[in-house]
């Protein structure tokens, strides 16, 4: 295992190992920094990952995991990346809660079903990735997450937004496509600094008055639903520079 090279983090990359369980040697050493173990077959984790006291990075995309251990909300050091997506998890641990440093999550492609009101704590999140999650709805408490850059809920089956993310006053990016709304959230409305939406394949056939005084709206993507290319709206962010596919 590559550890304490002159010069580098220590890192453990066992990316495509063939692994159908965690070597019990990883847990050996609780001062790795960045611990990769994407694209094995794993189906559980220990609890012993709660030591690993010094990871900023953790990657367990692609695996075939049913369940996370609540110890991985001991690891208060995460500070860049957490990839889970790509499991067969269908629930998330309310102590994810905890990490409220972490600034990328991503917990797309997995039967989730619902996202815990505990990411809510997770207060340095700058992008939070949840596609193709089988989500019907989003939580009150993700309007707290006032860091918040990229917001990605692609592929899912939303009817609706929660008025609280009024609250993301640094959101740039909103992907919002395939899901069911029929209308743009009105929690869209005071975002000053959102520029990109993505609406595509959702069942929108108008626009609110108020999605043209945007301030940062640069693109606005409803392809495949039923917004007519000459709606007011439409024409109005057009006029301005805005980039509006229909």
């Amino acid at each position: 295992m590559p550890h304490d090279e002159p010069g580098l983090p220590p890192v453990l990359d066992l990316w495509k190992a063939g692994l159908r369980a965690v070597p019990p040697e990883v847990w050996r050493h609780t001062d790795w920094e960045v611990l990769i173990l994407a694209d094995n077959a794993l189906t559980e984790v220990p609890a012993a990952l709660g030591r690993l006291w010094a990871l900023h990075t953790l990657d367990l995309g692609h695996n075939a995991l049913t369940a996370l251990p609540d110890a991985l909300g001991d690891l208060t050091g995460l500070t860049r990346f957490l990839y889970l997506h790509d499991n067969r998890l269908s629930a998330l641990p309310e102590s994810l809660g905890r990490l409220d440093r972490l600034g990328y999550l991503n917990v797309g492609e997995n039967p989730l079903g619902r996202l815990p009101a505990a990411l809510g704590g997770m207060g340095g999140l700058v992008e939070l990735r949840a596609q193709r999650a089988e989500l019907g709805e989003i939580p009150e408490s993700l309007g707290r997450l006032g860091r918040l850059r990229e917001l990605w809920l692609g592929g899912n089956a939303l009817t609706a937004l929660p008025g609280s993310l009024a609250g993301l006053g640094a959101l740039r990016v909103l992907e919002l496509r395939d899901n069911a709304l029929r209308h743009v959230p009105e929690a869209l409305s005071g975002l000053p600094l959102l520029r990109r939406i993505d609406l595509r394949g959702n069942r929108i056939t108008e626009l609110p008055p108020w999605i043209a005084e945007l301030p940062s709206l640069e693109k606005l993507d409803l392809r495949w639903n039923a917004v007519p290319d000459g709606a007011e709206p439409v024409l109005a962010l057009r006029e301005r520079g805005c980039v509006v596919l229909t």
